[in-house]
């Protein structure tokens, strides 16, 4: 989905006008109208300010994932949280696939310390 259009939606689903978010932004509703037709490019510092207000990554915001957002947990890694959105976005009979997989490879990881701490190689 192009940026323009995700950008509308966006501010559609948050019951505002152009006006609305172009004030927001500090620019005017003619220009901001631009940023939604694909006439005019978004600034990235723009990007950003339209992907905390709207709370959704600057992924979702360009289009590259359908995931909005991912709960914040500082204990997870930027790995960790590319990994779950790819994840999420697997059909479910993949899901399922890659949940076994894992499951397979955290296994034999532990069977491999139990064996090492008894001494068998």
């Amino acid at each position: 989905m192009p940026l323009y259009q995700r950008i509308r939606d966006l501010r559609e689903d948050a019951d505002k006008n152009q006006t609305d978010i172009a004030e927001y932004l500090g620019t005017t509703a003619q220009y901001y109208g631009k940023y939604e037709k694909g006439e005019r490019e978004i600034p990235f510092s723009r990007a950003v300010a339209l992907a905390k207000y709207y709370s959704v990554s600057l992924d979702y915001l360009a289009g590259r994932t359908n995931i909005k957002t991912i709960q914040s947990d500082a204990s997870l890694t930027s790995d960790e949280i590319r990994l779950l959105q790819q994840f999420r976005t697997l059909t479910e009979r993949n899901k399922g696939k890659a949940e076994l997989f894992i499951e397979q490879l955290y296994e034999s990881q532990i069977s491999g310390m139990s064996e090492n701490h008894t001494g068998k190689n």
